[in-house]
């Protein structure tokens, strides 16, 4: 796909149709379609002239559990986000490993969890020996990934000055790393740990690897071969990618005593939801749909529990 191909009219409408699901209630985006196709027909001239400029971002904070920083850009901007996202998804995402979760289509939080539960049934042959797991999570992933590395990974599949203008315009107007509220970011950071996820599974040989965003998990039978492996992935981060490993999130955890992985429990022939989860499922039950909860228990081994969320729904009604 050229420059001209991808900024078409037509792409910016199924953009736009793609970001506007489940937020028509929202101001910014009622007063962008009162006047749509002069906002779109606008957009795709400033693209075409190339007199598009990222604009700035609004900044606000939200708990989920983490507190987390978001920055928003504006409606126009985020259509733009939207186009480059199914640009770079449909050209990136079939080099990516198969056990890559966050932000892929029919992948996700469930499938990667039940995949570690698969696996942690073969590395412990059947809950019969040893299965150990090194869990890690990467320091101030987002605001850390560096633009140069992050525009020399993109570029080496994109040929077309003009879209790698456009991308550069996107990636550069947020100072350092990458925004949390970017539907773009999420694929750039697939990209950007892509070179991770290569590297632990062709050098280093590893066989049992999953990540999430920046969390990822590496099982053996065998702790000290997993000790083994902190030093040339950290190494491999600092040179390479210019990430640290978080010093405090590097966790090893026997399968007999629960391995924490997305909100789950994995254990031998058992899948909970994590004790912190519970509990904010009950402190926030008056607030929230009883349904979204019961859907995140009927991925575990939860029926007790689910009755005692619908028995406390009951009596505050």
């Amino acid at each position: 796909m050229n420059y001209s191909d991808l900024i078409c009219p037509e792409n910016l409408f199924q953009a736009w149709n793609e970001f506007k699901k489940g937020k028509t209630k929202r101001s910014d985006v009622q007063l962008f379609d009162m006047h749509l196709e002069d906002n779109l027909f606008n957009l795709h001239l400033s693209l075409q002239n190339k007199t598009y400029a990222h604009g700035p971002y609004a900044s606000f904070y939200v708990t989920d559990p983490k507190l987390r920083h978001i920055h928003k850009a504006s409606v126009a901007d985020r259509i733009v986000h939207h186009m480059l996202y199914k640009y770079l998804y449909a050209l990136f995402d079939k080099n990516f490993i198969f056990d890559s979760y966050s932000c892929r289509v029919e992948k996700g939080t469930h499938r990667g969890v039940r995949r570690l539960s698969a696996i942690a049934r073969k590395v412990s042959r059947n809950y019969t020996g040893q299965c150990w797991a090194l869990k890690c999570d990467i320091k101030k992933f987002f605001a850390s990934i560096d633009h140069q590395i992050l525009f020399d990974l993109l570029v080496r599949k994109i040929s077309d000055e003009n879209i790698m203008w456009l991308i550069s315009q996107v990636i550069d107007s947020f100072p350092m790393g990458l925004p949390l509220g970017n539907v773009t970011s999420q694929v750039m950071a697939n990209i950007f740990l892509n070179e991770l996820d290569k590297f632990i599974k062709h050098n280093l040989k590893i066989k049992y690897y999953l990540r999430y965003a920046d969390d990822f998990i590496i099982l053996d039978n065998r702790k000290d071969k997993l000790e083994l492996l902190i030093e040339p992935v950290s190494a491999f981060l600092n040179q390479n990618l210019k990430l640290e490993l978080h010093p405090k999130k590097v966790f090893f955890r026997k399968l007999e005593w629960g391995i924490d992985f997305l909100g789950y429990i994995i254990l031998p022939h058992y899948l909970l939801p994590r004790t912190k989860t519970k509990r904010r499922i009950f402190r926030k039950l008056e607030q929230k749909s009883l349904q979204s909860y019961l859907g995140y228990l009927s991925h575990a081994n939860s029926y007790k529990l689910q009755q005692e969320l619908k028995n406390k729904v009951y009596l505050l009604k």
